[in-house]
């Protein structure tokens, strides 16, 4: 990998923040991450880990070019049984100049479920041009699901109003019991089929603005 100018991190979890890379990473690299997180971590070494509370953000800039972080809503868990998983975070992109319109927004789930609050990131950021969805369904004790199944990412996308989606975290462990096929299904009956781009392991897609940041109609929030 090339030098890097800073991490996003939703949350304190193994898949997400990996052990072995974490002995190679340059203690002040800048991480923007929970608060849960960032005290974690500073405990561990990383004296610029910044935690972001939801709709906080943070600005990692380099020559004529930056990148705008806002934290989003994201749940891992139903009701009071979140308290067992660490706090997450949704992240939203907005990359341009320093002190200039974003050209191009990214949206990226974290691992969520659906849940009221996600509507509030569209009346908010409407014209989102591109979502990164974590889906999986994953079950915990088999029972307990605490990321998107394919129902609930194809809700997310219709509720973030994202105008492509790249669906990831979907099979990498045996916890999670939704298949990426799941969401490909619900996505193509809500009539969003178009907006899909997949990306495999080890490959790369493009990215770029929408050729219209006008938004459809909000749907109703999820309940």
């Amino acid at each position: 990998m090339p030098e890097l100018d800073a991490v996003l991190l939703s949350h304190l979890h193994g898949d997400h923040w990996d052990p072995v890379a974490e002995r190679y990473l340059d203690r002040r690299l800048p991480i923007l991450t929970t608060t849960a997180a960032a005290r974690a971590l500073s405990g561990r070494g990383f004296r610029s880990a910044e935690g972001m509370r939801t709709w906080d953000t943070g600005t990692v800039a380099k020559g004529e070019h930056a990148i705008r972080v806002t934290a989003l809503p994201g749940r891992h868990a139903p009701g009071p049984l979140r308290r067992l998983l660490p706090p997450v975070m949704g992240s939203l992109l907005e990359f341009g100049p320093p002190d200039g319109e974003p050209l191009f927004r990214v949206c990226i789930s974290g691992d969520t479920l659906m849940y009221d609050e996600i509507a509030e990131i569209r009346r908010r950021y409407p014209g989102i041009d591109a979502g990164v969805v974590h889906l999986g369904g994953t079950r915990l004790l088999g029972l307990l699901t605490v990321t998107m199944d394919g129902r609930q990412g194809a809700q997310w996308l219709e509720t973030t109003g994202c105008a492509t989606a790249v669906p990831v975290h979907y099979d990498d462990y045996t916890v999670m019991k939704s298949p990426l096929s799941d969401f490909d299904k619900e996505v193509g009956r809500r009539g969003m089929a178009a907006r899909l781009r997949h990306v495999e392991r080890g490959g790369t897609i493009t990215l770029g603005p929408a050729t219209s940041r006008t938004p459809s109609p909000a749907p109703h929030p999820a309940r």
